[in-house]
């Protein structure tokens, strides 16, 4: 395979090489970077876990994973033949100091067989409570001592709350260089995500029109069709407001919020970002109990097929007051956006799957035409959609075909698959591409995460300190729990939804 990169020579060391992420993302998109020649020509992949498997046995898990998971489609003979052979496993006790000095060893066997020293990226696929464990393990080993070659990926949930993400950020600070940790939310490399910035900041006709003057509200929704499945063990004890508005909605929101970055740099990037969560309202017990509403979704039906309510899922709580659904009006207090509420909405087992983000404008200050004319009026919208839909749809007023002046709305409408050909890449390979390349722009800063931890905190006391009383109180295929209509609707607004295939 050719190279499109200059990347030195690179080791992967994968933390939980046997779980559930290896299998669906990390291994496929690691597959599909090596099809595209983005990996370098020298590289080594090693996987971890307690299980015992021998580099084929291994090999041929990997095999059936990507197979399954990869965007590319089965893995052809030849193609896979040349890439199994990167793939290592070594049996480990992320506990024991040894494993650590083995993984040195190794390392230091492939430098020795390239002639020239490795980056080594340290990927932690494994549970929260192993973070610590392994970063310190790794930081005081010789395998994890340089700070020019050595990064560490930690997955989220970055901390369980604020107190947890400054412990686990103070004890990074101590062992590691900030440009060596790479906090990864996978949603900042969807290519929908990176094209926000690039809407915003290389078109001129967007600049005037994106502030107070222009923009009524915002909405960001991630609505899931799907339950929470086999994870109940670990939502009971997260839910909806840490597992979705405290990392994936907030980074969208930085998005759309940011005030221009003088650079595309990593920093000045997110500075930006920074900038936007410090400058957002903080909740008083009272402003929870007006912006912040919570939903747990009960039994249905979805798509014919019977569905168990939260409470009745496998190994949950029956009396469980965890929220699956959580939607928030947030302000940003600065210049640009004083005033203009921004709607942020989660929740699983609803009735559409979709990720969009929606700009409303004002209305026209003077309408001209006659009432008859116009009964179809909206407002202008700018409708944002990262999945399952890959677009940007502008939404404005035109005049029908026919002898009499009667207006709808139309959309103008950017998609990837009628623009482009090209297949778009997993938003893992975006990501892992980018450690390797040493770019953090897509990845969150220390003091980014704390924000976001910071500014959530008061409404997850609050729902701590009062459990609900009328959970469950939306039923699955629903669009969640009336109190979540009335959270907007209290303001003159509704939620909006994409139409199924771009249809009215």
């Amino acid at each position: 395979m050719s190279t499109k990169t200059t990347i030195p020579p690179t080791v992967f060391v994968i933390f939980g090489g046997t779980g559930d992420l290896n299998a669906r993302k990390l291994t496929p998109a690691l597959y599909n970077l090596f099809l595209d020649g983005w990996l370098p020509a020298q590289f080594a992949i090693i996987g971890t876990g307690r299980s015992k498997l021998t580099d084929e046995e291994f090999r041929t898990n990997l095999l059936a994973d990507v197979n399954q998971f990869s965007r590319s489609g089965k893995a052809k003979k030849e193609a896979w033949d040349k890439f199994a052979p990167h793939i290592n496993y070594q049996v480990a006790d992320v506990k024991a100091p040894e494993a650590y000095e083995e993984f040195g060893q190794r390392i230091a066997g492939f430098e020795k067989e390239w002639n020239a020293p490795a980056n080594v990226i340290y990927y932690l696929a494994v549970a929260p409570e192993f973070f610590p464990i392994i970063a310190t393990g790794v930081a005081k080993s010789h395998a994890g001592t340089d700070p020019a070659r050595v990064r560490i990926v930690i997955e989220k949930p970055f901390g369980h709350d604020l107190e947890s993400a400054r412990a686990l950020n103070q004890l990074l600070a101590e062992h590691y260089e900030e440009r060596q940790i790479y906090r990864i939310d996978h949603y900042l490399g969807k290519e929908t995500v990176q094209n926000i910035m690039a809407f915003r900041f290389a078109n001129a006709i967007m600049e005037p029109l994106w502030n107070r003057n222009t923009i009524e509200h915002v909405q960001i929704s991630v609505t899931e069709q799907l339950g929470v499945g086999e994870r109940t063990g670990y939502y009971d004890g997260s839910g909806a407001l840490r597992d979705m508005i405290q990392n994936h909605l907030l980074q969208l929101l930085c998005l759309v919020a940011m005030e221009p970055p003088v650079n595309f740099t990593a920093d000045e990037v997110r500075n930006r970002k920074v900038d936007v969560l410090r400058a957002m309202r903080r909740f008083t017990p009272e402003m929870v109990r007006e912006s912040a509403v919570r939903g747990q979704y009960g039994p249905g039906w979805i798509e014919g097929k019977q569905v168990p309510g939260y409470r009745e899922e496998k190994d949950a709580n029956p009396t469980s007051s965890t929220e699956t659904f959580a939607a928030v009006k947030f302000f940003v207090d600065n210049w640009r956006w004083q005033g203009v509420p921004f709607y942020l909405r989660t929740g699983k087992r609803l009735h559409r799957s979709a990720s969009i983000i929606t700009i409303q404008f004002k209305d026209v200050p003077h309408v001209i035409f006659p009432a008859e004319t116009v009964e179809g009026w909206r407002k202008n919208r700018l409708v944002i959609s990262i999945q399952p839909e890959m677009s940007i749809r502008l939404q404005v007023q035109a005049k029908r075909p026919g002898l009499d002046m009667m207006l709808n709305t139309v959309d103008m409408v950017f998609d990837y698959q009628g623009t482009y050909t090209n297949e778009t890449p997993e938003a893992y390979e975006t990501l892992l591409l980018d450690t390797m390349l040493g770019d953090q722009t897509l990845f969150m800063r220390g003091d980014q995460v704390e924000e976001a931890w910071d500014l959530v905190m008061p409404i997850l006391t609050s729902w701590q300190n009062r459990p609900s009383l009328s959970f469950p109180n939306y039923s699955a295929d629903s669009w969640g729990p009336e109190v979540a209509e009335a959270l907007v609707a209290r303001d003159g607004f509704h939620w909006f939804t994409l139409p199924l295939n771009g249809k009215k």
